[in-house]
């Protein structure tokens, strides 16, 4: 198996016509107690909801309670998001709130500077909301950007594609086929995940085929990861850890996509 990345400069201020982004999102999680064995809860989380709410209602005023908040909260309770706030009904970008996470969530809206600073806001609000700021203890930060490009696996060898489109080499022995099985996988996934020093974390891309609406798409998530000791200095240092995690994967993004793909989703 082999990756290989092209030496294209990093381009910062490429706008893609049609850009392939499904989602970008930050996720942050923070360290639960653990009142029993196995059994995890935020027990600041009641009083964080109400107050984190009343101070971005302005910016987010349109509130749901997600089919989540039904579930106790020490089953949701940093496993999924119960509560959203959107800028108006049914739109993005939002926010979502549960018990140990937040994630800010963008998707057609997306455009780095504006996704950066509602990121950083949100951050902030968080730790100014919490009833106890001392006890809000991060434990993961997250930032993953979901890109999908239409893909028939029935029809199209996507291993071929990787190759000729991606710059990125998965390598079978033919002769495992021979005259009895296909080459063109059905399905796939694939899990690549690197150390990395500069943000300190880890860097994933994961490859798998989906479906978007009704058409069948080949979705790919470029990932950075910060946890445990790599985790900044909260709040005060998430604004350059976000800048330099999206340096990071924007950059890859590109790279994968140097030559047609990037003819094709509009870039100049």
């Amino acid at each position: 198996m082999l990756l290989v990345l092209s030496s294209l400069p990093a381009m910062t201020d490429i706008i893609l016509k049609r850009k392939p982004l499904v989602e970008a999102i930050l996720e942050v999680r923070w360290e639960l107690t653990s009142p029993a064995p196995n059994i995890n809860v935020d027990p600041h989380f009641k009083l964080l909801l109400g107050r984190y709410f009343d101070r971005v209602s302005k910016d987010y005023p349109e509130y749901e309670q997600l089919p989540a908040g039904m579930v106790p909260e020490e089953l949701a309770a940093g496993r999924f998001p119960q509560h959203r706030f959107r800028i108006k009904k049914a739109a993005w970008p939002l926010i979502q709130l549960g018990p140990g996470m937040l994630t800010v969530n963008s998707t057609d809206d997306y455009v780095w500077s504006d996704f950066k600073s509602r990121t950083v806001k949100a951050v902030q609000t968080l730790f100014d909301a919490h009833p106890k700021p001392s006890d809000l203890k991060i434990t993961s930060l997250l930032l993953r950007y979901l890109d999908a490009v239409n893909f028939n696996f029935e029809k199209e060898n996507v291993l071929e594609f990787l190759q000729k489109k991606m710059q990125f080499t998965v390598g079978l022995p033919q002769e495992i086929f021979a005259d009895r099985v296909k080459p063109n996988p059905l399905h796939m996934t694939l899990n690549l995940t690197f150390p990395s020093m500069k943000p300190e974390g880890n860097a994933t891309l994961r490859f798998y085929n989906g479906n978007k609406g009704d058409t069948p798409v080949l979705i790919w998530e470029t990932i950075f990861e910060s946890s445990g000791k790599a985790i900044p200095e909260m709040p005060n240092e998430f604004e350059a850890w976000i800048l330099q995690a999206h340096d990071l994967t924007h950059d890859w993004f590109f790279k994968l996509i140097e030559g047609d793909l990037f003819k094709e989703f509009g870039g100049e």
